[in-house]
């Protein structure tokens, strides 16, 4: 939809007609001069990222109407980018945010309402309670793979940029490689292995083929729980410790628990615990999670001790919080 330029000069009050300015046809004040350019106007619309999905708003008036879409909407002339972004999260979703990373900027000339660019941020809830307001029907958290189509093709642009980044980031959390140790996803083959490093873990019983095959379904079935491993290939492969993340879902958040981490104690001291616990963090991060629970009711003193170095409260269930 095209603006109408207006028929006046805002300086002089004369009528305006078509001259050549800048290279094309605009509206000219013959008496003072002034030139009507056509600008896009500015918006700013935000990807935040809770529980593990993003957060759509129900749009409550037309352009399309009914839809979901990403929050956003025009920056006012007395705010930065950046102010804008913020506040139309506050006005639409009821959470305050913080911003972490432009996706990108997109121009729509064509619409709606009006020819306009738009810039995009990725974000995080930093307080407030998730509540639909301003021109927003409803607002909801939804999971990467049911999220519904977006009506305005500069949002698709920005979620389809949004999944190319996500990947990435997941991509690079398994990317931890260290002198002596890599930390990798577990396969089906490690299990019997992370099993018996499990059963070092004070009260852990060892394990049986009961326990094997209930694992191995759980490996297997559960797209929740994640197990990393570290692994060195001196003299030959061999896994050395591992850690199982899982993400939980509880009634008011998503959060990310570390149910077990296991070291072997011939290759403790050399890092890898802290990078079993750095591949569960990243994950956690990708996943947009706001805190990591570890239960450390059977660790030992060094598993204590090496939690609370890593930044985790004292308790029987401790948690690090990720995000402010």
């Amino acid at each position: 939809m095209t603006r109408p330029a207006p028929a006046f000069c805002p300086n002089c009050g004369s009528a305006l007609s078509l001259a050549e300015a800048g290279g094309r046809q605009r509206p000219v004040c013959p008496d003072c001069g002034f030139v009507y350019y056509h600008n896009p106007i500015p918006a700013v619309g935000v990807l935040i990222e809770k529980d593990g999905g993003l957060v759509l708003i129900r749009r409550a008036h037309p352009p399309d109407a009914g839809a979901w879409a990403l929050p956003s909407g025009f920056i006012e002339a007395d705010e930065s980018v950046e102010e804008a972004a913020i506040r139309e999260a506050r006005e639409e979703t009821g959470l305050e945010i913080r911003l972490r990373e432009m996706i990108g900027v997109f121009s729509f000339p064509d619409g709606p309402p009006t020819s306009g660019i738009i810039v995009f941020y990725r974000a995080k809830p930093s307080g407030g309670a998730l509540n639909a307001g301003d021109d927003a029907a409803d607002v909801r958290v939804f999971a990467p793979e049911e999220i519904p189509p977006l009506p305005f093709r500069t949002h698709r642009q920005a979620l389809e940029r949004w999944r190319a980044n996500r990947l990435a980031r997941q991509q690079e959390s398994l990317a931890i490689e260290r002198e002596g140790f890599h930390i990798r996803e577990a396969r089906p083959r490690d299990i019997p292995r992370v099993l018996d490093l499990a059963a070092l873990i004070p009260g852990k019983v060892a394990p049986d083929v009961d326990l094997l095959r209930a694992a191995a379904q759980r490996f297997h079935e559960d797209p929740s729980l994640v197990i990393y491993v570290a692994e060195t290939f001196d003299p030959e492969p061999r896994v050395i410790g591992f850690v199982a993340f899982a993400r939980v879902p509880t009634l008011v958040e998503v959060i990310g628990w570390v149910d077990a981490m296991v070291v072997d104690p011939a290759y403790r001291r050399i890092g890898v615990g802290a990078s079993l616990l750095e591949a569960a963090l990243r994950r956690a991060d990708a996943l947009g999670l706001a805190e990591l629970f570890v239960n450390t009711e059977r660790a030992s003193e060094i598993a204590q001790s090496f939690y609370r170095a890593s930044g985790f409260k004292d308790g029987r269930v401790t948690r690090l919080r990720l995000h402010p």
